[in-house]
């Protein structure tokens, strides 16, 4: 605990000019680095007896102003909260697929002092994972299913292909002004699902990033499409929802 501790100090002393030079309501680190260890410990998957998998790609989402400190700091700020997580993960015995990696994205919708946090499991250089593991006697590996949530609502892709739009022909059917009657695809072959945009009016993002043809998709994900938000999970299977 006294290094985590000094993690954070070293964090807070670090960037304190920065982030107090708006003065009050500005996004504390020590609230970022608080944020991700608690993503750590309720994104965590279980995948037997002694091996937990957590999400090692993070990604901070921050208002105009957080993000413009945020940027001006952020290699700085970013190598420090990979050292929280990367103690975390040791102190609670969790397994990683990956390097840890944190990076900061604008949220023109969040103000000032707030921010929210996506979190994936990324295996660098290969597609999304699909943890298994070998089987015990008697038991069978954890098999990962992927699934949409969509304003508290899981979808399972249980098909080759998923149309999101307005249109009630979509297969998802997405009830907002800003998205298009076909605006999304969400393909799925070979473990690995991919966002696919439709020649929407607005486009679509993942991660904030505008897609172009396509864009893989890792656990944690979160998709744009107008005002709605989706998140793309890889969940234990028989925890999925509507399919």
């Amino acid at each position: 605990m006294g290094l985590l501790d000094n993690v954070e100090r070293g964090i807070e002393k670090m960037v304190r000019s920065a982030f107090s030079a708006g003065g009050k309501g500005q996004v504390q680190p020590v609230e970022i680095a608080s944020r991700l260890r608690r993503e750590l410990d309720t994104r965590s998957i279980t995948l037997d007896q002694g091996r937990t998998l957590a999400p090692n790609v993070f990604t901070v989402r921050l208002s105009e102003s957080d993000y413009a400190l945020a940027e001006q700091w952020g290699p700085t700020l970013a190598e420090e909260l990979c050292d929280v997580a990367i103690r975390h993960v040791n102190s609670q015995k969790y397994t990683l697929q990956g390097p840890v990696r944190v990076s900061f994205v604008r949220e023109r919708e969040l103000k000032a002092g707030e921010f929210e946090m996506d979190s994936a499991v990324e295996k660098s250089g290969a597609p999304a994972p699909r943890p298994q593991h070998p089987a015990a006697p008697g038991r069978q590996p954890v098999q990962l299913t992927p699934v949409l949530e969509i304003e508290g609502q899981r979808y399972s892709l249980n098909a080759p292909s998923i149309i999101l739009g307005r249109s009630s022909e979509a297969d998802i059917l997405i009830e907002d002004p800003g998205v298009s009657r076909r605006h999304l695809e969400i393909r799925t072959a070979d473990g690995v699902t991919t966002a696919v945009d439709l020649g929407s009016t607005n486009g679509s993002y993942v991660n904030g990033q505008r897609v172009e043809g396509q864009e893989e998709l890792q656990d944690g994900s979160v998709i744009t499409m107008g005002r709605t938000r989706i998140t793309f999970r890889l969940m234990p299977s028989g925890n999925g929802g509507h399919g």
